[in-house]
C-alpha cells in the first residue's frame, strides 16, 4: 500500500507561543480509515491544516510523496480536500449546482468536464435532486452534504473532515454515516463523536499536548477506558465499540 500521510517530528508553534504540535508522527496508508481523536487543544486542527498547506510547521511531513513545503503547496491542495465543521464555509453560490461546479471550474476544465464532476460528487453523497436548490434552503445535513461534494468534484486523494457529525440530529447522522462508508477515498475523521469513529474508522489516534500517545485498531483503542479517561474521552454509557460496525449495519 502506498503512503498517503507520512508526518515524522511535525511540529508547529502559534506565533504567541503556544506549541500545537510537539512532534507528531503519523504514517496513513492509501485508502485507510481514520479518526484523529483527543481533547480541546490537543492539535488536531492544527494538523488537520497542515495538511494542505495552510500551515507549515517543522519537521516533515509527504501528503501522496509530496513534501509539504511553500513552494508544494498547490500541488498539496490538489491532493488533500479538507471539509470544515461548518458547511457554510465552503457554500457560497446562488445554487448547489455552481457550488459544486465552482472547483472544477478554478481548475481551467470545460464544461463538460466540469458537468461531469459535479453530477457524479452529489450522485456520491445523495444531493443529486437539490442541485438547483439555494444551499441556504437545506438542512445542517444536507449542507455537509453538499460541502462533502464540493471536495468530492477536485477528485482529491486524501479526504479529511472536521467534526463531520456536529450539530446532525440522529437521522442526518446516519445519512452522513452511510455517504461517507461508500467512498472509496482516504479517510482522515476529525472528531469528538467517538461511536461515529467506531462505527466509519477501521484505526483510531489519539492526539493530546501536540503529540501522538495512542494508535491502533478503533475497536480496541476505543475499549480502553483507562486511555480514554487519560485524555478527556468517553464513551456513551452501553456502546460496545466491538459491535460498532454490525450496529451501524
Amino acid at each position: 500500500m502506498t503512503c498517503t500521510i507520512h508526518a515524522r517530528d511535525l511540529r508547529y508553534t502559534y506565533p504567541g507561543g503556544h506549541v500545537a504540535l510537539a512532534g507528531v508522527d503519523l504514517a496513513v496508508n492509501h485508502g485507510e480509515r481514520v479518526a484523529v481523536l483527543g481533547p480541546n487543544g490537543a492539535g488536531k486542527t492544527t494538523l488537520m491544516l497542515h495538511l494542505n498547506g495552510l500551515l507549515l510547521g517543522e519537521g516533515e511531513l509527504r501528503i501522496g510523496g509530496v513534501r509539504a513545503a511553500r513552494e508544494t503547496v498547490a500541488q498539496l491542495r490538489a491532493g488533500v480536500g479538507l471539509v470544515f465543521q461548518d458547511p457554510d464555509d465552503q457554500l457560497f453560490m446562488p445554487t448547489v449546482r455552481e457550488d459544486v461546479a465552482f472547483g472544477p471550474r478554478n481548475l481551467g476544465l470545460d464544461a463538460a468536464e466540469t458537468q461531469r464532476r459535479v453530477d457524479e460528487a452529489l450522485a456520491a453523497v445523495g444531493m443529486t435532486p437539490v442541485i438547483d436548490r439555494p444551499p441556504h434552503e437545506l438542512s445542517m445535513g444536507q449542507r455537509r452534504r453538499v460541502a462533502i461534494a464540493t471536495v468530492l468534484a477536485m477528485r482529491p486523494q486524501l479526504l479529511v473532515l472536521d467534526e463531520p457529525s456536529a450539530n446532525l440530529d440522529p437521522r442526518a447522522r446516519r445519512e452522513l454515516l452511510t455517504v461517507l462508508d461508500g467512498l472509496d477515498t482516504t479517510l482522515l475523521v476529525v472528531t469528538h463523536d467517538l461511536p461515529f469513529a467506531a462505527r466509519l474508522c477501521e484505526r483510531a489516534v489519539v492526539l493530546d499536548g501536540g503529540r501522538v500517545v495512542a494508535d491502533g485498531p478503533s475497536d480496541a483503542l476505543l475499549a480502553d477506558t483507562v486511555l480514554l479517561s487519560a485524555h478527556d474521552l468517553e464513551l456513551p454509557e452501553g456502546f460496545a465499540p466491538a459491535v460498532a460496525r454490525r450496529v451501524a449495519a
